[in-house]
């Protein structure tokens, strides 16, 4: 994870390098446990995010965790990062050519934390994860397969990839607050 880490604070190949480094911002990496069950991503890191070089502070993270506790685990024991490592601008979504930059800094801490499940965060991540783990048939509009558990193989063995809304759409849209609860449910099995 150091050489990781490394590597993105001088990842100049990023369209979004000039930007972090001109906002004083950090690359986020992820936080949590090397030797988690469950792996969550999301797709770009938020101003608050960038700030402190932590995954999920605000006021969405506040509510990831929250959500991870209600199955009975600390954040501790997870481990939190995103495809994307750097912010976009005005807080846009990732570009396909940003996640082909970042997603192998992904795929290697998935070989490091090698978890039981992989909780997608949101649509982005949602489709490279699923394409990334020969899922492309059963990949649909993010409404229709919330919730949902999908298998997968992996060099060291057969995980679940499992398909959530990312926490913010419960600050723009209260309802969602209690989908994603329900839908969270699924990963007590896992903790």
């Amino acid at each position: 994870m150091r050489h990781i880490r490394d590597e993105l604070f001088v990842f100049k190949e990023s369209p979004l390098f000039e930007y972090r480094t001109s906002n004083n911002y950090f690359p986020v990496i992820g936080e949590g446990s090397h030797d988690a069950r469950i792996l969550f991503v999301g797709e770009a890191p938020g101003k608050n995010e960038a700030l402190t070089g932590r995954p999920f502070c605000g006021a969405a993270g506040k509510f990831l965790t929250e959500l991870i506790e209600s199955i009975g685990l600390k954040r501790e024991q997870v481990y939190i990062t995103n495809i994307v490592k750097d912010r976009p601008p005005e807080n846009r979504d990732p570009t396909p050519n940003e996640i082909e930059l970042y997603a192998p800094f992904l795929d290697r801490q998935i070989d490091i934390i090698q978890p039981k499940v992989i909780a997608t965060l949101g649509r982005y991540s949602m489709a490279y994860i699923m394409r990334h783990f020969d899922l492309d048939l059963e990949l649909d509009a993010i409404s229709k397969i919330h919730g949902k558990s999908f298998k997968a193989n992996t060099s060291y063995g057969d995980i679940d990839i499992v398909t959530l809304y990312h926490p913010a759409a419960a600050l723009y849209n209260g309802g969602m607050r209690e989908t994603l609860k329900k839908d969270f449910q699924i990963l007590k099995s896992y903790a």
